[in-house]
């Protein structure tokens, strides 16, 4: 069993970028990712997504992740050569004319260089993309794998839980199931006095049992302690698989609620109708946990 509430974070460098991606997961009917990325990762987008739904199925996602480029990792120094040669071209000449230099000083040359405009520029380099992708992808991997264990953990907790609720139902059915039988076993004594107290020794018997039939049929809960008691059982099941059950939880919670109401309005002694009550809080409280079940 698998909460859809958890967290999970990986990072990784290559020799361009670092790269680092943030997990926040929360309860959702559906698988919904949020992913907040530089553009240069929309390429990889599809991936990511991929990745995601190999790992989860259900819950709202927040994917943070944040590039970002190495010293010189994805720069490169541009010289113009070009104007550097007419430069020198141009101070020799003129050095040669108007002072009588030959060689015109090195220092000198690239003093004058640096200060024209765009002597000296640094240019993106073309990103391997091959590359990128594939820390795009190491690090999805791990970063939604550590959230996947973070699910794992906090489901074992609401399982726990939901267990312990389980047992406390499947209890108070039992004690539901032996109070019923009491109960029509001493209804039928105190009806048939009651007749013998107003009508003597005349009572039909067949009359009596026919009566007696009709009577408890109108308040028979047993084929809704029986359901009942089914349901629970597939319940106790479901948390023992490791499979998205959030769906399934939910639909056998709605049944279950459906005979526990059943039971209470069929139902006139005192006794069962507090056992109905106590068996409506606890499925509230089930119903709150199975909500952030996977």
């Amino acid at each position: 069993m698998k909460s859809m509430t958890g967290y999970g974070q990986a990072a990784q460098a290559n020799e361009a970028y670092e790269l680092n991606i943030e997990l926040k997961s929360v309860n959702n009917r559906f698988l919904d990712l949020q992913i907040r990325m530089p553009k240069e990762l929309n390429p990889f987008e599809a991936e990511i997504r991929k990745i995601a739904k190999g790992k989860i199925q259900r819950g709202r996602v927040d994917v943070f992740i944040n590039l970002t480029p190495l010293k010189s990792g994805n720069k490169k120094v541009s010289v113009d050569w070009e104007l550097l040669q007419q430069l020198v071209t141009e101070l020799q000449s003129g050095g040669r004319e108007h002072f009588g230099v030959v060689d015109f000083p090195v220092d000198q040359v690239l003093i004058k260089a640096m200060e024209q405009p765009d002597f000296v520029t640094l240019i993106d380099q073309p990103t391997e993309e091959d590359t990128l992708e594939e820390l795009v992808r190491t690090v999805a991997k791990e970063a939604f794998t550590q959230l996947a264990v973070s699910r794992e953990h906090e489901g074992a907790g609401i399982k726990k839980v939901l267990l312990d609720y389980d047992n406390k139902v499947q209890c108070l059915v039992t004690e539901l199931k032996g109070f019923v039988t009491e109960y029509e076993a001493d209804f039928q004594q105190r009806y048939q006095a009651k007749l013998e107290e107003y009508l003597g020794n005349t009572v039909d018997q067949d009359r009596l049992l026919t009566e007696l039939a009709i009577l408890l049929e109108r308040g028979d809960i047993h084929e809704e302690l029986d359901r009942l008691t089914i349901h629970l059982e597939k319940f106790a099941q479901l948390l023992e698989t490791t499979d998205p059950v959030g769906r399934e939880l939910d639909f056998l919670l709605q049944e279950m609620n459906r005979e526990v109401n059943t039971i209470g309005s069929k139902s006139s002694p005192i006794q069962i109708k507090d056992i109905v009550v106590q068996l409506k809080t606890i499925l509230e409280k089930i119903r709150e946990q199975i909500q952030n079940v996977e």
